[in-house]
């Protein structure tokens, strides 16, 4: 019986040794698969070496060229100017022309002062020239309220000054201020303007001036 024992225990610790020996070769295959595993390359994804040899060079992909920045101007919203008011356009009214009175002033180109008319009646050249010499201040007498009456706008006044010396200056000779006298008194009779009127006046001062210088 016990040799029987000792026997199966041998071939027991046979096998054990067997089987120990069969699981280390059995880890130590597994190992070494697994790190020729993790080392070795794809040869479904990785190329052969003739791959890469003949297998072309990929172009580059052109880079996109910068597109320029377009700024967006901001959006000013425009002014709305104010309508202008409608304009009425009025009717122009109607020009009244105004019709000036053209004045026609007197000219007073007389000849000058004679008494013929006194010698002819009789009277020696001496005492003529006597009686046309006291007809000078009678003229100078009546010129400033001739010019007073003209401001006062009293023509009436002015024919009747006028008319006064004009008797005198006709009936002693003809001309120079005896003409214009008479021009003066027959305008003033109708006539109302002043400067017509003023203008005479002036030229009466100019001949009784001239009768003056003739006569003294």
């Amino acid at each position: 019986m016990s040799a029987s024992i000792i026997i199966s225990i041998f071939v027991f610790l046979v096998l054990l040794l067997i089987f120990l020996e069969y699981r280390n070769e059995k880890k130590y295959q597994e190992g070494r698969r697994k790190k020729q595993t993790k080392t070795a390359p794809d040869t479904k994804t990785a190329p052969s070496k003739e791959q890469k040899r003949t297998a072309p060079k990929p172009e580059p992909k052109p880079e996109p060229k910068p597109q320029p920045k377009t700024e967006i101007e901001p959006v000013v919203e425009a002014k709305q100017e104010p309508k202008p008011e409608p304009t009425i356009e009025l009717e122009p009214e109607p020009k009244t022309e105004t019709i000036q009175e053209t004045k026609e002033l007197p000219q007073a180109n007389y000849p000058q002062f004679t008494h013929v008319r006194l010698v002819e009646m009789g009277l020696s050249d001496e005492e003529a020239k006597e009686f046309v010499a006291e007809l000078i201040p009678q003229i100078e007498t009546e010129i400033p309220r001739i010019e007073a009456a003209i401001e006062e706008r009293d023509f009436h006044k002015v024919e009747k000054l006028t008319h006064g010396i004009k008797g005198s200056a006709t009936n002693l000779g003809t001309g120079g201020v005896s003409d214009l006298l008479t021009d003066y008194n027959t305008y003033v009779k109708t006539g109302t303007d002043v400067d017509i009127a003023k203008a005479y006046l002036e030229h009466l001062v100019h001949y009784t001036s001239e009768l003056k210088a003739q006569y003294t």
